[in-house]
């Protein structure tokens, strides 16, 4: 009996085992994006539901959009959502991008400490903003990561004529929540995207005030972009086409419009992809 009994647990084991193995692992897909899109807290209101949709888990690697344009390269990651249009544009024209899509935008605004040592708050132009930082060589903090935000500060720089440089001027290397943290406590000047700067002084993380916004050169709009299975046939480019076409619907595009007005009293993003999303 006893041997009867011992055969039947060994089946039992084996049996359950047998079950684990054949059950499928967890299906999983890599998404690089910029910092902005993390530290603002839209990424955890928008890919859960995108991932109770379609019983898949997405891998974020929230780095600058240079970096997220880089492993998307290389073939590190499934799909790319950045925001720095002329990185993008060469990143699809180099083969390496497919089915690129518009999918929200905000704007950059410049902040600093109140009292404006630059006086930029009668500037007329974001160019000249910085020049008055520049000249009154008050402290900058760039992104100094080849950002979006980083690649539209210095285009801004270029624009006003000043090659930045000096004690004044210091590169942080880090991503924007960071750079926001340095700039509150050097009481410095910085140029942000919206949606960061209004969930971190939402949260009470900063108190430094928007002293320069509404140039047109501040727009900052973002896409979604799948890697090119040609390029790479190891990528998950079905998933990632799901992933696009769900942050391009009504049900994605709705999550972005109403994203922040809540807790914050207005959109940190502005959804492009659907007019008006219901």
């Amino acid at each position: 009996m006893k041997k009867k009994y011992f055969g039947l647990f060994v089946s039992a084991i084996l049996f359950v085992g047998l079950l684990f193995s054949a059950a499928p692992a967890e299906e999983r897909l890599k998404l690089s994006t910029t910092t902005s899109t993390e530290n603002s807290g839209l990424l955890q209101a928008l890919l859960p539901h995108f991932e109770k949709m379609y019983s898949l888990k997405v891998d974020v690697i929230p780095v600058g959009t240079g970096k997220a344009l880089k492993l998307a390269e290389n073939g590190d990651v499934d799909v790319t959502l950045v925001h720095a249009r002329s990185l993008e544009d060469k990143f699809v024209a180099d083969g390496y991008g497919v089915n690129r899509r518009d999918v929200m935008y905000n704007d950059f605004v410049i902040i600093g400490p109140e009292s404006d040592p630059a006086g930029i708050r009668n500037a007329k132009t974001a160019a000249a903003a910085f020049k008055l930082i520049a000249e009154k060589k008050a402290i900058f903090i760039s992104r100094g990561d080849r950002s979006g935000t980083n690649v539209k500060e210095l285009t801004i720089w270029e624009e006003s004529g000043i090659n930045p440089s000096g004690a004044w001027y210091l590169e942080a290397g880090k991503g924007m929540g960071e750079v926001l943290t340095m700039a509150n406590e050097k009481k410095g000047y910085t140029m942000a995207d919206r949606g960061t700067y209004l969930a971190f002084t939402g949260e009470k993380k900063i108190d430094l005030p928007v002293l320069f916004y509404g140039d047109p050169t501040l727009f900052n709009p973002y896409g979604i972009i799948a890697v090119n299975p040609v390029k790479h046939p190891h990528v998950s480019y079905v998933k990632a086409m799901a992933l696009i076409g769900w942050v391009t619907s009504q049900g994605g595009q709705k999550i972005i419009k109403e994203f922040g007005k809540e807790k914050f009293g207005q959109p940190l993003f502005i959804p492009v992809a659907v007019p008006n999303p219901q």
